[in-house]
């Protein structure tokens, strides 16, 4: 059986005329949508913060891992 497509919420983003008008020639030149370009680039912007904000944590959990455990007895 096949699973209903998740429900998604728009977003409005409002864009200078400059980068509208760029992101509609590459919507144009690539033939895709510029809404499709526009959410992989955010989703490829939020990944890269995830796993740096990730990277970070776990940075200072180690340096750090002394007081943590001190913290948790």
């Amino acid at each position: 059986m096949r699973q209903p497509a998740p429900v998604t919420a728009p977003l409005t983003v409002p864009l200078d005329p400059a980068l509208r008008g760029a992101l509609d020639d590459l919507a144009d030149a690539t033939g895709r949508r510029p809404e499709d370009i526009a959410r992989d680039a955010v989703e490829a912007w939020v990944r890269g913060e995830e796993a740096r904000v990730r990277a970070a944590a776990e940075r200072l959990a180690l340096a750090h891992a002394g007081l943590l455990r001190k913290l948790g007895e």
